[in-house]
């Protein structure tokens, strides 16, 4: 806008130049050029003005970024030890339940199935989990009280659900110790293949968890996988990659 008033005033310049009488001819270009010279000091102030609020605004942008990275960070890591070393199971269960969200699964606390924590849908499929999810300072066995829930909901079941038990165990190891050890015994994995009832550990669903967030495993396939394994431990292989971080940078807190 002030570009063009300084224009306008340029062509009146002129104008008043060629068809004013003499004393006009002087004095009104020279107050046309002492007007856009306080136009053009209008405009490089707002100018100014308008660059440093662009900066502010950039900057305070920067800021809110910044913190977003860090509470997701902090929610992250809240997450993994959650998942890994839970303190309850109450923390356990919302640990997997905001694994399963954040990989874009569709997820229900089961006000319906009194008979597991969990209910869980692969996107634009049929396919659905009762999810019972356990902690276990050891490996998990039989003796587990939220077994005989899983085998009754194994019974009443949905046609389209298959029972999916998660439980994460040794919670006292360091996250790189757990692959070291079993997960759940062998009488257990017995039990569960007979009734077609599948587990995975809460350390290979934070491995599938990761890898999926950078791209390496299509994770509803791999979750097709689960639903059509005939029962027992599922260990899908994950590829190795130098982008996950070292496991041991997610220590359990001391208890």
């Amino acid at each position: 806008m002030l570009t063009l008033l300084e224009l306008f005033v340029a062509l009146f310049a002129i104008i008043s130049a060629l068809k004013f009488e003499e004393n006009l001819k002087l004095f009104l270009p020279l107050g046309c050029l002492f007007a856009m010279f306080i136009i053009g000091r209008i405009d490089k102030v707002r100018a100014q003005k308008r660059k440093a609020m662009e900066v502010s605004l950039n900057n305070k942008m920067e800021e809110i970024l910044k913190k977003d990275e860090t509470f997701i960070k902090d929610q992250e890591l809240f997450t993994i030890d959650s998942l890994l070393s839970p303190k309850s199971e109450f923390m356990l269960m919302e640990a997997v339940h905001f694994v399963f969200k954040d990989l874009k699964f569709k997820v229900s606390t089961g006000v319906d199935e009194s008979l597991v924590d969990r209910i869980l849908r692969i996107p634009e499929t049929e396919m659905a989990f009762g999810l019972q999810i356990m902690m276990s300072e050891n490996t998990l066995d039989q003796s587990h009280p939220k077994i005989p829930r899983a085998l009754q909901f194994e019974k009443e079941k949905k046609e389209n659900e298959r029972t999916l038990i998660i439980a994460s165990t040794h919670i006292h190891l360091q996250p790189s110790d757990k692959s070291k050890v079993a997960p759940v015994s062998k009488e257990l994995v017995a039990l569960l293949g007979k009734h077609r009832m599948t587990f995975i550990s809460a350390y290979h669903l934070y491995r599938l968890w990761q890898k999926a967030k950078d791209g390496e495993v299509d994770i509803f396939r791999v979750f097709r996988e689960v639903y059509s394994h005939p029962g027992g431990l599922f260990q899908g292989k994950i590829p190795r990659s130098p982008k996950v971080a070292p496991l041991d940078l997610f220590r359990p807190t001391s208890v």
